[in-house]
């Protein structure tokens, strides 16, 4: 926690709003925040002032809110792109503690949400989701992940409290570099899943979230 902690009003939040940022003492209560919201499966980026309001996130909406809450928490506001294969990608934010890297994420599946501070490389966090990133037909679908992504280098577009629509910063992750994490000879060698573990993953989806492969 090395950033400069800033009060809220000085980004352009309420007072209300920013004591309702102050309930938050720990990146697993952002965790708990997104769990207890609706998924939202409607096309679109909010904001984080938005997402306080409507108490709705879709997984980018997620990332984003947590990315801010962290830095109330004197962390820079770090986001990471996970690019699939036959799935939807996956936006996670990004923290250090004792120079381990954790992660807070909104996810329709059970699986890709919160991860303790214990992994050593991004590398080794990203690679901690790659099990459990599956579609409905059971493939193991994560392919690339990004570098993180510092928030702050949009805050003259007030990122943070906008009413506006944030999809440039998809944009934005979908023209940077991405890892590869897999060879082809590994993909082609990858077993599905078996459906017990499938209905676990999904279990409480919201339906009109979840993407829908055809299964060969």
């Amino acid at each position: 926690m090395n950033a400069r902690k800033k009060h809220g009003t000085d980004m352009g939040f309420t007072k209300d709003e920013t004591a309702f940022f102050r309930g938050f003492k720990s990146p697993h209560d952002i965790q708990i925040f997104l769990n207890e919201i609706p998924y939202d499966a409607e096309a679109g980026t909010s904001s984080p002032k938005v997402v306080i309001h409507e108490r709705k996130a879709n997984c980018f909406e997620g990332a984003l809110f947590a990315a801010a809450v962290l830095r109330m928490l004197g962390n820079k506001p770090l986001i990471v792109d996970m690019i699939a294969h036959h799935d939807d990608d996956h936006v996670i934010a990004v923290f250090k503690h004792n120079e381990c890297y954790g992660a807070i994420a909104k996810s329709n599946t059970t699986m890709l949400r919160f991860r303790e501070p214990v992994y050593r490389s991004l590398r080794e966090l990203v690679m901690s989701y790659f099990d459990f990133y599956i579609n409905t037909v059971g493939e193991k679908t994560l392919r690339s992940y990004s570098n993180p992504v510092d928030l702050s280098k949009f805050d003259r577009q007030k990122w943070m409290t906008t009413e506006d629509s944030l999809d440039f910063i998809g944009d934005y992750l979908n023209e940077i570099r991405h890892k590869k994490i897999l060879s082809t000879k590994q993909v082609r060698n990858l077993s599905r899943v078996d459906d017990e573990f499938v209905k676990l993953c999904f279990s409480g989806a919201a339906e009109d979230g979840v993407y829908k492969p055809e299964k060969n």
